[in-house]
């Protein structure tokens, strides 16, 4: 009887491994990035439970579309933008890289817009 129990763990483990490789193989965020880009959405609406459903799938989306690290520094250089640092944040506003990785969220909060109802 033991065995067959094993097996089944073994293989619903293997299953739910699987499902996440195919959903986010190259763009892998931790949960807590993940957890924080909820929460920070839901507050923004007002902690409305009918949004939880949304706010998840437009992670999910950015994640689909875009590397954790550029993520990370997009929202980086975008927090730092809002910081009011005068012209110490012109690095953060005027650099190429600035303006392409912040250029590569909003297209991709874009998306998830389109595709997240």
């Amino acid at each position: 009887m033991k065995p067959i129990i094993l097996a089944a763990a073994v293989a619903a483990a293997c299953a739910t491994a699987a499902r996440a490789q195919v959903r986010h193989p190259a763009h892998d965020y931790p949960t807590s990035a993940r957890a924080d880009y909820v929460i920070g959405c839901l507050a923004g609406s007002g902690f409305k439970r009918e949004l939880l459903e949304r706010c998840s799938c437009v992670i999910d989306t950015i994640a689909d579309l875009m590397p954790y690290e550029d993520y990370e520094q997009a929202e980086t250089i975008l927090s730092m933008q809002q910081g009011g640092l005068g012209d110490r944040g012109a690095m953060f506003r005027d650099t190429p890289i600035a303006k392409e990785r912040t250029e590569q969220l909003r297209r991709a909060q874009a998306e998830a817009s389109l595709q997240c109802h």
